[in-house]
């Protein structure tokens, strides 16, 4: 699959999410297979105020994989001259290309007719489309992240999809639910499949929504007729499945799970990187929910999902890791002795 000019290896997308995709999430998904990583999503507005935190989001690159600077907005004008002020960091910002945000769902974003609000105006949205698209160098993509639809009888996700095509957007990736869905129930892989359909073979379209494993990566590929994957929260505390997705996708052997030697290394990998770029204090808040998902499938996991909400210093960690090392030998040995 290609991305402009840019050739995407075998494997899974990192979804852009707010408050996950950072610098240190990027690179550490790009090193376990992510084929390209996108930023937090940041506010066209805010940047062209000179906003400070604006730019620290967009920095840290998204380590061996290709790396998208995601923008929201409503207005065509704002979001241009955002995109130029982008381009004019490159250097800096080390990104590959810039996405456009038509599907966050939530009500700050929506309520200034931005996020998936677009999808109730596929013309706006094909205007920002196009006017991002005429303010950045032809040699950079420009792609956009969508939904199917703001409502069950709001379904412009494929009206938004041709517009944003006919505007010269490179790759479109589409989340399988409504904004009024948010992120229950389960997605709609028929209605991804009618967007695939509608757009134009050359340009790609990559599915995402509720996948947590390989099988489920190859299950929505073929049942959209999508070009690619994208992976959000199944990501959460779970680096490794991007590459237990590629080995799937080039039909090899699927890597076994991590041990959970390899569990907690890459956990206090993940929380030691976050507090080295924003400080003990900043970081810690903010790992609080990646530790959390770390512990999904662990003994003891409701427990330890609430120790992980009162995590202040980094050694707090590292208690929390021997908390629940403890408690997983011990069920270890219980299961030995019921064996013997």
């Amino acid at each position: 699959m290609r991305l402009g000019q840019i050739q995407l290896h075998t494997g899974a997308a990192l979804a852009p999410m707010a408050g996950a995709t950072d610098a240190v999430m990027r690179r550490l998904c790009a090193e376990y297979g992510a084929v390209c990583t996108v930023s937090e999503m940041i506010s066209a507005k805010a940047l062209t105020m000179g906003d400070r935190k604006s730019v620290r989001l967009m920095e840290g690159g998204g380590g061996t994989a290709p790396f998208g600077v995601q923008l929201f907005g409503a207005e065509p004008e704002t979001m241009a001259e955002a995109a130029r002020i982008v381009c004019g960091m490159r250097e800096r910002l080390a990104f590959d290309f810039i996405d456009l945000n038509m599907g966050c769902p939530a009500p700050k974003i929506t309520g200034s007719g931005a996020g998936s609000a677009l999808l109730k105006d596929p013309l706006r949205a094909g205007a920002i489309a196009r006017a991002v698209r005429a303010a950045v160098p032809p040699k950079i993509p420009v792609t956009a992240k969508l939904r199917i639809g703001w409502d069950a009888d709001t379904m412009t996700g494929a009206e938004t999809a041709l517009r944003c095509a006919d505007a010269g957007i490179s790759l479109l990736t589409v989340h399988g639910r409504t904004r009024a869905e948010q992120y229950e129930p389960g997605i709609h892989a028929d209605e991804i499949a009618k967007i695939r359909a509608a757009v134009p073979k050359e340009i790609p379209v990559v599915a995402n929504g509720d996948i947590t494993d390989a099988e489920g990566a190859l299950a929505l590929r073929s049942a959209t007729g999508c070009d690619g994957v994208a992976v959000g929260r199944g990501a959460m505390g779970d680096p490794w499945l991007f590459a237990r997705i590629a080995a799937a996708m080039r039909g090899e052997p699927v890597p076994a799970p991590p041990t959970l030697a390899e569990r907690f290394r890459v956990l206090r990998r993940h929380i030691y990187e976050m507090c080295e770029e924003k400080g003990e204090f900043v970081a810690m808040q903010q790992a609080r929910s990646h530790a959390g998902w770390y512990m999904r499938g662990l003994r003891g996991a409701a427990a330890l999902r609430r120790e992980c909400c009162a995590l202040r210093y980094f050694s707090d960690l590292d208690e929390l890791i021997e908390r629940a090392r403890r408690l997983q030998k011990a069920e270890s040995g219980a299961a030995k002795t019921e064996k013997g």
